[in-house]
Parts: C-alpha cells; structure tokens; sequence
C-alpha cells in the first residue's frame, strides 16, 4: 500500500510545484490594422512597455490584431481563452469589436478591459458586463465638457454626424442629453460608415441647417472625413471633434482642414502643459516618458495611454489575486475581476480610477480636458 501511495504523493507534490510557478497570462486583441489602425497602433506599442512581473510571478502577454473587425475580435477572444488559457483579456480598440467580445468573456468567466470608449461596454453592471471593465472616458463625461464649451462660447445650435455604429449612436445619445441641458439645440443629425470615402450628402444636409458649430463622433483618422468635406464647402462655424481623434495621425490626415478644432481629452494628450497642481500631471508624465523613451518625442497618443491605464489597473489587481489562487485557475479569474472591482484610488495617464460594483470604468473630471488644434498641435484650454 504504501509502494501505492508514494508516486501518488510525488506527482500531488509535482502539480501543486507547477501550479505555484505558474505564469499569469494576458491575452490583447487590438485593432493594430484597418480602419482603426491609429487606435490600435500605440495600444500595441504599449503592451511591451507593460510589467513582466507582477506580484512575484512572470506575466506573459499574447497580442493579436483583429484588423478593426468584429468578427475578427471574437475568434481572437476565443482563441487566447480555450487555447492560451489567459487569465485576462485587454482590448479591443473599438465599441463594436468591443461589445462583440462581452458574449465571450463572460461565458467563459474571464475578467476584460476594454480600452473602447462606450459607456454600452460596461453599463449597466449585469451578469455578463460584471466581467468587463474599460479605461476610457464615457461619452456622457466628453459630453458634457463639448456642451459647457459650446455654451460658454456662444453656440446655440449644433449640426451632428457620427459613425454609423454603436460608437456614433452612443455619442449621439449622450451628447443630446448635454445639449439640451446647456439649452443647446441639435439641427442636424448624420451617420457614415468608418470606412466611407464620400459624405457628400450628409454634408449638404449640414450647411442647409446653418448650425453654428458641427460636432463629429468618429475616431481615429476617418474622423476627419466630414470635416474635410465641410471646410471644402467654406462652413465657417466651430468644430468639435470627440477625444476619438486624439493622436498625431488625425492631426498629419486632417492638416489645415483640422486647425482651429476643438475636443475634450485626457489629460495625458497635453500632460506637459499642465499646471502643476493638476492631479494627474505626474500619472500622466509618467507615461509620456516612457512611451517617448521607446518610440520618440511627440508619438504619444491617448489610445496608447487607454492601454498603458488598463495595463495599471491589471498590475493592481493581479497582486491581490495572487494572494487568493493561483494563475490559470477558475479562481484566480474569479479573484482578479474581484479586484478589479475593488480598484481605488490608482493614478493613470487618463484619470484617477476607483471602481465599485455599478462603476467598472471609476472616472471623475478629474480625467477630461479642452484642447485645442493650433498650428498642427494639440494646445490645452485652461
């Protein structure tokens, strides 16, 4: 019997050696091509910045490209879950491949960080979205700092088009909610697809209206489309952009057509021109700092700083539930959407994050400020 025992006993001993050495393991589906590319670029080049311990244990990243499709996002979802057995699940760039990817965490009970801008991704908090969490600002908050723009500037009717997606809908539905409430009147209301190289007729349908500025919800670089084709047909009025433009590719795509241009942002996106006293000036240099440092001066983007701000919450997190299982298990999942959860008061490149069971974003205004487009640069509206 006792012959019996032993090799039982050694190969117990042998799994429980394996599982303690156990790495954990980051599955990221970004859009690194397609129309999102610009997104999805600097949210790929920060994941090498990203820790490769944490906790005591090895962290092993596996990035894939779902090419801005939601089809694509899914079956990298899968894969990295049933194949890779990831622990977690970072991305995807967009609010469609985004939402597409919800079904699939949640089935299999792995905590996700968008780093999408819908608040739809994590709102409301119910048994699917209790396993999503994401970093970007919700388009309520960018909302309401556009509307208080607007408002403060004279502005009383608006021409809208967004993106013929959940992106754009979203938008549509929050900004109107902020309009009204700054007595603010929308005139106009357009869709186009991200991937649309004509909006003729939309654009018509905007000078008709004769709105006194024009608010486009797109992201990345096919949101200078409609702007373009306005300034081609000599409107005049103000421009606002959502803080779905945020990097040097907009800038270089738009050119002059783009200067003047307004948008809320993270603070990152000018986090050199902040006053000292702002409370994520430091959070945010951080970053700037290190992404500069690999791939040069001025390549900085706030996508990039989504990803870097999710990478942060992770490196919260995992420590925790490290303390309850271990990585590759039900319950170290389990454990690590629970910190997540219970994320306070961690400085990001974006904003301070404290999460709560109906908060899986955890944002004040502490993460959002103007900007402005002048000379080719992102200028901070004080």
């Amino acid at each position: 019997m006792k012959f019996f025992f032993k090799p039982l006993l050694i190969a117990a001993l042998c799994a429980t050696a394996a599982a303690s050495w156990a790495d954990v393991t980051v599955g990221v589906t970004v859009s690194a091509t397609g129309p999102a590319a610009s997104l999805g670029i600097p949210e790929k080049n920060t994941i090498s910045l990203m820790p490769k311990t944490l906790g005591g244990q090895k962290i092993n990243y596996i990035v894939l490209d779902d090419a801005s499709d939601t089809t694509a996002a899914v079956a990298n979802t899968r894969k990295l879950i049933t194949e890779n057995k990831v622990d977690i699940v970072l991305g995807s760039s967009t609010t469609p491949t985004s939402l597409a990817m919800i079904d699939v965490v949640s089935e299999a009970k792995v905590p996700m960080i968008s780093v999408a801008a819908s608040a739809r991704i994590v709102e409301p908090v119910d048994a699917k979205k209790r396993w999503v969490f994401k970093t970007p600002q919700n388009d309520i908050m960018m909302s309401l700092a556009i509307a208080e723009h607007m408002a403060s500037n004279g502005v009383k009717t608006v021409a809208f088009i967004g993106f013929a997606d959940a992106y754009g809908e979203g938008w549509s539905e929050e900004f109107a909610k902020a309009a009204a409430l700054k007595k603010i009147t929308v005139v106009a209301n357009e869709r186009y697809a991200r991937t649309d190289t004509s909006v003729t007729g939309q654009v018509l349908k905007m000078m008709a209206s004769k709105a006194d500025a024009v608010l486009v919800a797109g992201a990345g670089t096919p949101a200078a489309l409609p702007q373009k084709a306005l300034k081609e047909r000599g409107y005049t009025g103000k421009m606002y952009q959502t803080h779905g433009v945020a990097n040097a590719d907009f800038l270089r795509v738009g050119g002059k057509d783009v200067e003047g241009t307004f948008l809320p942002a993270g603070p990152v996106l000018v986090a050199d021109q902040l006053p000292a006293s702002n409370p994520v000036k430091k959070s945010a240099m951080t970053y700037v700092t290190a992404y500069e440092a690999a791939y040069g001066k001025g390549t900085v983007s706030t996508f990039g700083a989504h990803a870097w701000d999710a990478g942060l919450l992770m490196s919260s997190a995992v420590p925790v539930a490290l303390k309850k299982a271990q990585p590759g298990t039900p319950e170290f999942r389990a454990a690590l959407r629970d910190a997540l959860e219970q994320t306070k008061e961690v400085s990001g490149a974006h904003g301070v994050f404290n999460m709560t069971e109906k908060d899986h974003l955890g944002l004040d205004q502490r993460a959002r400020v103007m900007v402005k487009i002048e000379n080719g640069a992102w200028k901070y509206q004080p």
